[in-house]
């Protein structure tokens, strides 16, 4: 059983685009796969309170106490990564829903 559901956010180790270096960051989770018996991935947005160099597709949290963020933050919809379940430390929160529909529109989008 897959221990996380679409639009949790979570703190996991997020890999850089442009390096070989992971940061743990908060993600949100768009899609659980277990391709094989012993194996739990799952595909993650990266969450941050950057306000610079706003990236096309970039969606503000609403809530941010129902999402268990400490500030101001944007999911990165241009940013997905595929983590192994055990890079994943916690579950902090949850996507209100006007984010979580703008996420999977936006996402949606970058796959059409």
């Amino acid at each position: 059983m897959m221990r996380f559901k679409r639009f949790d956010v979570v703190v996991t180790a997020f890999p850089y685009a442009d390096d070989l270096l992971m940061k743990k960051r908060p993600a949100v989770c768009i899609a659980s796969l277990r391709p094989f018996r012993n194996i739990e991935l799952y595909w993650v947005l990266m969450i941050t309170s950057t306000k610079l160099k706003g990236w096309q597709g970039d969606i503000a949290v609403t809530d941010l106490k129902r999402a268990g963020l400490p500030i101001p933050s944007i999911v990165r919809t241009a940013k997905i990564a595929c983590v192994d379940a055990s890079l994943i430390e916690k579950k902090v929160g949850i996507l209100d829903t006007a984010t979580k529909t703008a996420v999977q529109k936006t996402v949606q989008g970058l796959f059409s």
